[in-house]
């Protein structure tokens, strides 16, 4: 009997530990995704602010914003296949140590150019912490129900930051504009202290891939620059046909490169499962307009309607707050409908919100358009933390790094090209008001085909903890 009885309570014993090791893990998580989202949305109000202390047009304003994140989006494959290589929990620490030093810098930043180039570093922090964030929840919690749970928590990190972001962005910028950088300094310490309560990650030791890379940098930087400069140059100018032609052929090699090398970052077989094709159009898409709106409605309510970065924070908080409200009921919609229908719902949010905004008049009041874009915020909690937990469940546990890391790269890539290309609109001759509408359009369209894309994913199931 004592022999039988042993095991048990050995294994009762390990339960609360292993419970323990999973919260810290799950916090760390959650303020690692908090400090790097609130980072993106705290900027955008802020844009005006460092204009007048630092100069720089719209191209200038464009690159505080892209500089972040064409390096995120750039370097996020990479950083995915690092997390499986050296363990997700020693990548993740690295990466958040790296965000937080460039955070710093940012905030002494004496020029524009300075400031620029924080950013780009920030972005390569950045790219490290997101895809390991998930990696570390996916470690932390085997079981698929607890897992898309946790995901819904880990999500909330995202959606407090959104939320949080505009109206931060413009209190802490009433005092300083540098004070939305320096805030990132507490965070990333807490988050620092969390991490080192939490157990090593397994690694898959393999040779890095250096063409994949390059090849990818060198891809995304092209995509980038040349949606940028086309805002002030056109399409048809010289160096933007440059840059988007190495783009077209750097995307080439690395397709090229990642079906021949031995130890590819991005293994080609990811792609035959359709939930993985179909997350990574989903993820594109909803940052079009979850990131691409607010960076238009920022500079409209500001430059439009002559708001303070506060007031247009302020204009933000009905979307923002709705969005974070819905966030931990996303994994019990998802339980009892299966993934599809809160995806294309919220998908169909995105688009209909977009249309509204096209139509309605230019002299329509900041309130209404304020709640023209609930609907937007909606799709938050509606679409990615379902769609999130369902990449999860569908590729092997060894990749899960590099699957974040392609996922968010779709993203990333989304959210860089809406700033770029909705930037290169309202700068246009046609006017601000002409952009709009067509950004507009563009993001309904968008969120419309990735809609057709959710069919895609994978059959709904119940699950029973």
């Amino acid at each position: 009997m004592p022999l039988t009885a042993s095991p048990r309570r050995s294994s009762q014993a390990g339960a609360p530990e292993t419970n323990r090791h999973a919260t810290a893990t799950l916090a760390a998580a959650v303020l690692g995704f908090f400090v790097i989202t609130l980072d993106a949305t705290i900027v955008n109000v802020a844009l005006p602010s460092i204009r007048d202390a630092l100069g720089g047009g719209i191209t200038g304003l464009e690159w505080v914003v892209d500089a972040y994140t064409l390096m995120f989006a750039a370097l996020l494959l990479s950083a995915g296949s690092l997390s499986d290589r050296i363990g997700a929990r020693r990548a993740f620490a690295g990466g958040l140590s790296l965000f937080v030093v460039a955070s710093v810098v940012c905030g002494l930043a004496p020029t524009l150019p300075v400031l620029i180039a924080a950013r780009v570093v920030q972005g390569i922090g950045a790219a490290v912490t997101m895809p390991t964030s998930m990696a570390l929840v996916r470690q932390a919690f085997p079981d698929p129900a607890r897992r898309a749970r946790a995901v819904g928590v880990w999500a909330m990190g995202g959606a407090v930051a959104a939320a949080a972001g505009p109206v931060l962005g413009g209190v802490l910028s009433l005092a300083s504009w540098r004070m939305i950088f320096w805030i990132n300094l507490p965070v990333g310490i807490l988050t620092l202290l969390l991490l080192s309560r939490t157990q090593q990650s397994p690694t898959r030791p393999a040779p890095f891939d250096w063409i994949g890379q390059i090849t990818a940098i060198l891809a995304m930087g092209g995509l980038t620059f040349g949606a940028i400069e086309a805002g002030d140059a056109g399409f048809t100018a010289p160096q933007v046909l440059l840059a988007l032609g190495i783009a077209v052929a750097a995307l080439a090699a690395f397709v090229t490169a990642q079906a021949k090398v031995a130890h590819p970052m991005v293994p080609l077989t990811l792609f035959r499962s359709p939930t993985v094709v179909a997350a990574t159009g989903i993820g594109f898409a909803f940052m079009v307009g979850f990131y691409g709106l607010p960076f238009l409605f920022s500079l409209y309510f500001q430059q439009q309607h002559g708001l303070s970065a506060l007031g247009a924070g302020i204009a933000f908080l009905p979307m923002m707050l709705l969005s974070a409200a819905l966030t931990p009921f996303s994994a019990r919609i998802a339980e009892r409908t299966g993934p599809r229908v809160p995806v294309i719902a919220g998908l169909t949010l995105i688009a209909a919100g977009s249309i509204t905004l096209a139509l309605v008049p230019a002299s329509v009041p900041v309130w209404a358009s304020a709640l023209l874009l609930i609907p937007v915020g909606m799709a938050g909690p509606l679409v990615m933390p379902p769609t999130t937990a369902l990449l999860l469940e569908h590729v092997p546990a060894e990749q899960t790094g590099t699957a974040g890391g392609v996922f968010n790269t779709s993203r990333q890539i989304g959210g860089a090209l809406a700033v770029a290309v909705f930037g290169a609109l309202i700068s246009a001759p046609a006017g601000f008001q002409h952009g709009l509408r067509v950004s507009l359009v563009l993001t309904a369209v968008i969120a419309l085909l990735a809609a057709l894309a959710a069919g895609r994913l994978g059959a709904a199931r119940r699950r029973h903890t």
